[in-house]
């Protein structure tokens, strides 16, 4: 059989494992037909087919991304994008630069509103995490502005936005959010959780063919970083972003969509026990819906709790109370403990049953859980509902996966749950160690992100970057599970350095073990009759220093044996 692409002079990754002798690959009508010597793989080279000399670089398996929010991300690169923006000054700047331009942002453009939107803004750039309205007002004095934070859990409002809204001093807090707020009880200009809802509901909402926009800018930023699959981790109206399902039909019906995608359908904070059937007989129309023009949509997504720097993860014992003072990071005196242990946006009993109905209606579980109290609860849910159903095909998975009580590691293998990790949060950079760690204390410091311990006991890992939050460059995140330090915050601080992954383990977690929980049997490997979903990376990343991985970039991207992404002239 004629080789389409030969991959050839080169290491080879195959998903599990560097491949201790082969350094060629053949392709053939988009599948692996190939892998080992340049000898026997050459045999399988004809008049047309092209050759790709590696000159020592890696081919590896594509990338899936197992937690990104592609739409909104591409949206928010399309409008006010602070996401580069380093520093209070730079992030002003930027705002006032896209006021300047006219950028409306997502929504705004084709409906002629003079909101400004987007995001991307670090707490950690303005003191105490929260910039105020006033800071916002100097800058758009006379539009309104919504701009969410990197995590996407708060959101920061101008005094416009706020009248717009209707929002003042007698405003009360919504049950599932929180009013940062002055002396004198006026909304200060930052917005938690369910309280952003306040006033995103007053902005337009995105049309299809904005969103249809801001999926093909994120597929080829994705493409360009060598993600080849993803899955859309909400669909569901949240945050002031419209359902996407749409934007995805409408791209594989135009056949643009060249990334293999899957989603998880939004499961509201608003539901009841009651209200279960109806949610889940709505699932699996919306599933059928999608499934018929080619959209995975078996997941659904459940937001179990917040994020701790806002007091909103769920903890199973109550947050400290740091003392107002500087460098408060390291003063363990001058913490105490409160009543607060933050939010589930889902009880118990409804968490429970929503798990429960969807298991047994065939859906893989997509848990949000950050807090230990919010991963024992989604542990005690999966596990309910495996006693409920039986051990069945479900792909149940928990993202983010912060603070883990030790007790509750070895439960993920037992009940086969995927640790959905995303790795560029696990280190010491400053919002851990000016709005974390002040809050949880050293001893629940340290159970955090314990990527070792959840292999070593026997569960699955897999990777995503839950981009617009974090960047979706895999090699930022695999460089902070390995080195457990941030590459700008250089390695003589890595955060509890005994959970650090492995290489081989970091890459099969991004590439075989996404794939797996993406339900895209075969993919993420590099083996005879797998989907030849490939990337060529710059060098090989196995050569390098553990401290230069970040360093390590895409050089041409393959779906289904197509290029999709090409840095340079990298064929021979």
């Amino acid at each position: 059989m004629v080789a389409g692409w030969i991959f050839h002079s080169g290491r080879i990754f195959d998903g599990l494992r560097l491949h201790p002798s082969a350094t060629a690959v053949a392709v053939r009508d988009g599948v692996v037909t190939a892998v080992g010597t340049e000898a026997e793989v050459r045999a399988a080279a004809g008049p047309h087919t092209t050759a790709v000399d590696l000159n020592g670089r890696l081919l590896a398996p594509g990338f899936t991304d197992a937690h990104v929010h592609a739409v909104m991300a591409g949206l928010e690169r399309l409008g006010c994008d602070l996401s580069q923006c380093v520093g209070a000054d730079a992030v002003l700047a930027q705002i006032a630069a896209s006021a300047g331009s006219g950028d409306a942002g997502s929504g705004a453009a084709a409906s002629g509103s003079a909101w400004i939107t987007g995001g991307g803004w670090h707490k950690a750039d303005f003191p105490g995490g929260y910039p105020t309205r006033q800071v916002l007002d100097a800058v758009v004095p006379d539009r309104p502005a919504y701009l969410v934070n990197a995590d996407h859990h708060s959101a920061w409002v101008n005094s416009k936005a706020l009248e717009l809204a209707g929002i003042d001093a007698s405003t009360p807090d919504p049950a599932d959010g929180l009013l940062e707020r002055e002396a004198n009880g006026y909304p200060s200009g930052t917005l938690h959780e369910g309280a952003m809802d306040l006033v995103n509901r007053a902005i337009p909402r995105a049309t299809v063919e904005e969103m249809r926009a801001g999926l093909l800018e994120a597929q080829r930023y994705l493409h360009s970083v060598g993600v080849t699959g993803w899955q859309e981790a909400i669909l569901g109206d949240y945050a002031g972003y419209p359902e996407a399902s749409a934007a995805y039909r409408m791209l594989l019906d135009q056949g643009l969509l060249t990334g293999r995608a899957a989603g998880a359908l939004w499961v509201p904070r608003s539901t009841t026990v009651e209200s279960v059937p109806e949610l889940v007989a709505e699932f699996i129309a919306r599933r059928e819906q999608n499934a018929a023009a080619g959209f995975r949509t078996t997941s659904a997504k459940i937001m179990v709790d917040g994020v701790p720097e806002n007091r909103t993860a769920a903890m199973l014992e109550p947050y400290l109370t740091p003392c107002a003072c500087e460098g408060m990071a390291g003063n363990d005196g001058g913490a105490s403990a409160g009543a607060d242990r933050g939010l589930t946006y889902l009880s118990k009993e409804v968490l429970l049953a929503v798990t429960a109905a969807l298991d047994a209606a065939g859906f893989d579980l997509h848990l949000h859980v950050i807090g230990d109290r919010a991963v024992r609860d989604g542990l005690d849910a999966v596990a309910r509902a495996r006693r409920a159903n039986g051990r069945g095909a479900g792909r149940h998975h928990m993202a983010h996966l912060q603070i883990i009580h030790p007790a509750d590691v070895p439960r993920f293998g037992e009940l086969d749950v995927t640790a959905n990790l995303q790795a560029l949060w696990a280190c010491n950079d400053a919002q851990m160690r000016e709005l974390t760690v002040p809050l949880i204390g050293p001893e629940r410091a340290g159970w955090q992100y314990p990527f070792r311990s959840l292999a070593a006991s026997g569960a699955r890992l897999a990777m995503g970057s839950d981009w617009p939050v974090s960047t979706p460059d895999p090699w930022q995140a695999i460089h902070v599970a390995v080195n457990r330090s941030h590459p700008d915050d250089g390695s003589d601080s890595p955060l509890l350095p005994g959970e650090a992954l492995t290489l081989e383990a970091a890459l099969a977690a991004y590439t075989s073990g996404s794939a797996w929980l993406n339900r895209h049997d075969g993919g993420g490997r590099i083996a005879p009759g797998a989907p030849a979903d490939l990337v060529v990376l710059d060098r090989n990343p196995f050569s390098l220093p553990a401290a230069e991985l970040h360093t390590v970039g895409t050089d041409l991207t393959f779906v289904a044996g197509e290029p999709v992404f090409e840095r340079q002239a990298v064929r021979a």
